[in-house]
Parts: structure tokens; sequence; C-alpha cells
């Protein structure tokens, strides 16, 4: 059997991708798992690893934060799994876009029979991520007023889901009637429409004039000013992404009086195996109860470069998939 291992050559746009067919890879080490890919998630994390905003340690580098497949041969020194489970993982080290990989064995999450490999690997980073940003970051609770950008998006429309889940109320943005449509129907409360939307104007409306408790911003640009101006005093902004570019200085007059702006990283969360599993399990336990993302697009592996362009685009609603 031939695999396929997706190289970067150094940052820049897609065309530094370039499929390498080889045999497999050599069998997992000790406290390892060999993983046979069933699918990869895709994240705007990637993105910003092929573009070098978060440079590999050096290249050619495999990127790719999460997957799921399953497990088909087992190193010495591991007890809890066998050949034949359905596992997934996610957050570092990066290293997914290829058919098959060793990974340590305390980094494979096992899966529910209700849980797909393509759900898995469309939802359990984003799943992670909304964990980390609504139970850590800021505690959304009944009544938390709650402001997510891209509501319809692969990780807005957890966030959006679990945080409905948690009885907070929830004000979204989207760029479309379509994907207002999507944002609804994953339980916004209200959505702001179209990008020229005077965002700050309408949260306050909507909030009679105080602002949402958190801000969720994974939009970057001069998106994050709006953001911090939505929310209300002593409240909190989050910055997690600049998919619109790279974010601004911030004044810190902005956050006047006492908003609170917090920038967290889910592979920096992650790193940790203690608190990696804890929101993994978080995540996957969501899943069970319908707190996914939608799967917007799938690719072939070899598709990779397709897959990107998608993302950056913004046309795709919920998660682009790479299928080896």
């Amino acid at each position: 059997m031939t695999d396929q291992i997706i190289w970067l050559n150094a940052p820049g746009d897609v065309t530094q991708f370039h499929v390498e067919e080889h045999h497999p890879s050599e069998p997992p080490g000790n406290g390892e798992l060999k993983i046979r890919h069933q699918a990869i998630g895709t994240n705007f994390l990637d993105v910003y690893h092929r573009k070098g905003i978060y440079p590999m340690p050096s290249y050619p580098a495999v990127i790719g934060a999460e997957a799921a497949g399953i497990v088909e041969d087992v190193g010495p020194g591991v007890s809890l799994f066998q050949k034949g489970d359905r596992v997934a993982y996610g957050g570092p080290p990066v290293g997914a876009y290829r058919s098959t990989r060793n990974i340590a064995a305390e980094r494979a999450i096992k899966l529910p029979d209700a849980v797909s490999a393509k759900t898995a690997a469309s939802s359990l980073l984003k799943g992670m991520t909304a964990y980390m940003l609504l139970k850590k970051t800021y505690n959304v609770r009944a009544g938390t007023q709650v402001l997510i950008h891209a509501a319809a998006g692969g990780l807005g429309s957890i966030l959006v889901r679990w945080a409905r889940s948690l009885d907070a109320t929830v004000i979204g943005t989207v760029g479309s009637a379509e994907k207002a449509e999507l944002a609804a129907s994953y339980g916004a409360d209200h959505l702001i429409v179209g990008r020229g939307a005077d965002i700050v104007a309408d949260v306050k409306r909507l909030t009679n004039g105080l602002g949402v408790d958190v801000a969720y911003d994974g939009i970057g640009g001069d998106t994050l000013l709006k953001s911090i101006r939505s929310v209300r005093p002593f409240g909190m902004a989050v910055t997690i992404g600049q998919a619109a570019g790279a974010i601004p200085p911030v004044p810190v007059e902005e956050l006047r009086p006492g908003k609170a702006l917090c920038h967290p990283s889910i592979m920096a969360w992650c790193a940790d195996i203690g608190q990696y599993r804890e929101a993994a399990l978080a995540a996957v336990g969501a899943m069970e109860t319908g707190i996914v993302s939608q799967i917007g697009a799938e690719y072939r592996l070899a598709d990779v470069a397709k897959a990107h362009e998608e993302m950056e685009s913004g046309r795709s609603a919920g998660s682009i998939l790479l299928i080896p």
C-alpha cells in the first residue's frame, strides 16, 4: 500500500505544498500508536502555519492539528489501546496531513460509537477550543450575553451550540443571509448580518445599551476594536484569530472602564497533557449531544491546495475535511 504525506516546502501560498507518495511509515515507538487516518480536520491555524504567521521550526514540514482514524499498530508499553480502536487527536505536535501517523498514546482519545471519524476530525480541536473559551477563559453560564463572530463557521457553530446549551444569550455575526439561516438553526438568539453592519450599534441595541459580557473574535483586523467596544464595562473581549488580517495595536484607553482583553491559545492549552485530555473528553462528550461543526466540504488529501483556497475564501460554512 502506498501512503501520502503533504509537505510544506516553505512559508507561503498553496504552491508551497507538495505531495509525496511513500510506503507505510515506521512502526510505532515506545508509548506510541500508529493511526491510519480516515479524516483529517483543517483549521485556520493551518493557514497561519502555511503562511508563516506561526512559523514551523524547520522546513520542509508537515502541518495539520487534528485527525481521526483506526489504530493500525500499537507500540511497546501501550496497554489502553489495541489494533482496530477508533480514535481521534488534536493539538500539538502538528503533522496530521498524511495517511498514517505515529503519535503518543496519551494524546489519542477513544471515540464512542455515536461519533464518526468525520465528525471527530471536523469538531475535536474546535470543540476543545470552545471548551477553553466558554469555561476557562470566561465562565459562560445561564444569562451570560455572548457575541460570536462568524457564527456559521466551523468554530462559530460549535460556540453557538455550546453557549446555548449553557443557557447563554447568543448574538452572532455572519456575512450573508444564507449564513444567518444556518446560525439561527444552531440556536443563535440574535444575528447581525452583512460585513458592512454597524456591529457596535447593533450589539448595544440588543443589550439595552450595555454591551455583551464576552465577545469572541476570530476575525482580527479592525473587527477587534469593534468587539472591544461591544463589551460591557468589566466584560471581556477574546481575540482568537485573524482571518481578516493582522490584529492592529490596541490603545489601552479602549479598555476603559475596566474591560479585559484576552488572547488565549488552544495549542498552548493542549501542551499540558492533563488540560488536553480534559478539553478533549469534554469535546467528545459535547459531540455525543450534537454540539458539532457542520462539514462544509471534503477534499482528497492530495487536493489540500484547493481546501486551503476554499478555507481562505470564506465561501464554506462549516469545516473542511481532507480524506486520505
